[in-house]
C-alpha cells in the first residue's frame, strides 16, 4: 500500500511540474500590434534593464539611436559611459523579422560578411509602446533580455512600476531588473533600491 503512496506522489508531482511548464510556454510573448519607425527612430535612454553580459562595461548614460536607412533597414548605435569615463559605442544593422513589421526585429552587431549566419542575429522585439512614443519596453522569445527605454533620462516611478508589472504579466521577473544611472558615476541599482 505504501508504495502506491509513493507511486501515486510521483505521478501528481510529475503532472504539477508539467502543469507549470506547459503554463509558462502559454504565456506567449505579445508585441504592439503596430510601429511607425519614422517616430520610432531618433535616441532613447535606458531606464532600467535586465544584466546583460555586453553591458556589464556601461556605468550610466547609456543610450539607443536608431535611424532609418535607405534600405529600409535601422542603424542602430548603443552607447554608454564607462568607469573610466570614457564612451563606449556598439554599431548594429536591424531588419525587420517579416516584411514591413517593425515591432519584430532581427540585430547584429558583427560585421556584414558574417550576417549570413543566423545565430548572428538577435531578436528584438517591442512589447510595449507609449502612445506617443515616450517609452518603450524591450523584449524577446526567450525572455533573457529586458530593457525600459524612454525618451529622457529619467522615468516617473510609478509608470516603470506599471511597464514593470505589465512585463510581469508577459513572463518577465520584475526582481531581476536593474535601474539604469541617467548620468551619474554609479553601479547600477536594483530597482527596489533606493538612489
Amino acid at each position: 500500500m505504501n508504495r502506491w503512496r509513493v507511486w501515486a506522489s510521483v505521478l501528481v508531482l510529475g503532472f504539477a511540474l508539467t502543469g507549470a511548464r506547459v503554463t509558462a510556454e502559454l504565456v506567449r510573448l505579445v508585441t504592439v500590434p503596430a510601429i511607425d519607425i519614422d517616430r520610432y527612430a531618433g535616441v532613447w535612454y535606458e531606464i532600467a534593464r535586465y544584466p546583460n553580459w555586453f553591458e556589464r562595461q556601461c556605468i550610466d548614460a547609456v543610450t539607443a539611436t536608431y535611424r532609418r536607412l535607405p534600405d529600409g533597414n535601422i542603424s542602430v548605435v548603443n552607447a554608454c559611459r564607462t568607469k573610466d569615463g570614457s564612451r563606449d559605442e556598439a554599431r548594429g544593422v536591424a531588419r525587420p523579422a517579416t516584411a514591413n513589421d517593425f515591432t519584430r526585429l532581427k540585430v547584429r552587431f558583427v560585421p556584414a560578411f558574417l550576417a549570413f549566419l543566423p545565430f548572428v542575429w538577435g531578436d528584438y522585439w517591442v512589447i510595449d509602446l507609449a502612445a506617443d512614443y515616450d517609452y518603450a519596453v524591450i523584449g524577446e522569445p526567450s525572455r533573457e533580455y529586458l530593457w525600459i527605454l524612454a525618451r529622457s533620462p529619467r522615468m516617473d516611478e510609478g509608470l516603470l512600476q506599471r511597464l514593470l508589472k505589465r512585463a510581469a504579466a508577459q513572463g518577465y521577473d520584475p526582481a531581476r531588473v536593474i535601474r539604469t544611472n541617467p548620468n551619474r558615476r554609479e553601479s547600477a541599482a536594483r530597482i527596489g533600491d533606493t538612489q
